[in-house]
């Protein structure tokens, strides 16, 4: 059986001024000691933080790293995609890095984030970045 463990920040506004911010530092020594096989961090936007924090602590395991941001309209270039999988690959073998959105598409009650035509893209957005990551 495969352990892992995610980490939302939330989806609950649409405006990242009042999402949660700041990097994994105070949560690696947890981190570390948990008997998990991958850990599905965001890493999508700027307020993650930089992929260094996990990597150097974190390079053993397989990393879900968040790509595409759930809460916005802006579909990612599946270059952009590319360039940040290709920044973790500095810690993490290619092998166990897996693409995947900040959070997810959830939704709270009828108050969804984001439309389906959006998510749908996005995630249109990671399956091209994975092709290109793959050749």
């Amino acid at each position: 059986m495969r352990i892992g463990i995610h980490v939302c920040r939330g989806n609950w506004s649409r405006s990242e001024e009042v999402l949660l911010e700041g990097d994994y530092t105070k949560l690696v020594p947890a981190f570390a000691a948990m008997n998990v096989r991958q850990y599905v961090l965001e890493y999508a936007t700027p307020r993650a933080g930089e992929l260094s924090v996990v990597g150097d602590a974190l390079a053993q395991k397989e990393i879900g790293l968040g790509v595409v941001n759930p809460r916005t309209a802006e579909v990612e270039a599946p270059e952009a995609i590319v360039a940040r999988a290709r920044e973790a690959a500095q810690w993490f073998d290619p092998e166990k890095i897996f693409l995947n959105p900040d959070c997810g598409f959830g939704c709270f009650a009828n108050r969804c984030v984001n439309d389906e035509h959006t998510a749908k893209e996005k995630l249109r957005s990671i399956a091209q970045a994975a092709r290109i990551l793959r050749y």
